[in-house]
């Protein structure tokens, strides 16, 4: 629905973020060697994080007796029901830290890989900004820049964590919370390669996201949902790279309306 000045409503413009996401897919049929090679780095990378991740999870009944001492002497089911709920609030900060971490690296350690796809993506639509920094001050600004969002990330972790110890409401809306929160990161962290190549800071990409959020939200939400499907942010990580330089082009000014609704529908 739009609003009465004529530009799109809040939802239609979630819907168009959600569509970059489905964009990114098609460019599997433009370029299917450069998609399968996205798809190296995630899926090393995510062999590491699954196993850390599975020993967390061998390992959470422990952890949520050793940080509920105090309910030792409570009588049952509370007591179990209490560290239940303190191991499904360690769980869903888990998973946004994990997350957003495993974007980090895998673009950090794929970097010459999705280059290559946003290169691809960015010529489909116009001309290729050119990095003038060089390779190297390119990836040394993307780890600093990952470090800089990787403390905020933990941060927010803390207080969904204690919203996830109220009983039954933490565990319906730290979820959901958690998942908005995550997307909001991964797309700051996806369009980073088009908005370096532009020469805009961290701060410069922040304040061009936040002018139209919906949208922003709409494609991040999209791909930190497919990221916990088992395998799935493997097989969306290149989807993902060729989505956000969709997304930051559209954010830019770059890519019309028209095409940014024409990413809304899934490609045939």
């Amino acid at each position: 629905m739009a609003r009465r000045d004529g530009s799109p409503g809040i939802f239609r413009q979630f819907f168009v973020g959600v569509g970059f996401l489905l964009r990114g897919f098609g460019t599997w049929r433009t370029a299917p060697g450069l998609m399968l090679l996205g798809m190296v780095p995630a899926l090393i990378v995510g062999a590491v994080f699954v196993a850390g991740f599975v020993l967390l999870g061998l390992n959470l009944e422990g952890i949520a007796a050793a940080v509920t001492p105090f309910a030792n002497g409570w009588d049952e089911p509370f007591r179990t029901g209490g560290r239940l709920v303190v191991g499904i609030a360690f769980l869903v900060v888990g998973l946004l830290i994990v997350v957003f971490a495993f974007t980090a690296v895998t673009l950090t350690v794929g970097a010459p890989f999705y280059e290559r796809i946003w290169r691809h993506v960015e010529s489909r639509y116009g001309d290729v900004p050119t990095d003038a920094r060089g390779f190297w001050r390119t990836l040394g600004a993307g780890v600093r820049d990952g470090l800089r969002m990787f403390i905020p990330t933990v941060l927010v972790g803390i207080p969904l964590f204690l919203l996830g110890l109220v009983p039954v409401v933490g565990q319906l809306i730290v979820p959901i919370v958690g998942a908005f929160i995550g997307g909001w990161f991964l797309s700051v962290e996806l369009v980073g390669t088009a908005f370096d190549a532009r020469g805009k800071t961290l701060t410069e990409r922040r304040a061009t996201l936040r002018a139209l959020r919906p949208m922003t939200l709409g494609f991040g939400v999209a791909t930190y949902v497919l990221f916990l499907v088992p395998l799935g942010a493997v097989l969306v990580m290149p989807a993902a790279v060729a989505g956000a330089t969709l997304l930051a082009r559209r954010e830019l000014g770059e890519l019309s309306m028209t095409a940014a609704s024409r990413a809304s529908q899934t490609t045939s």
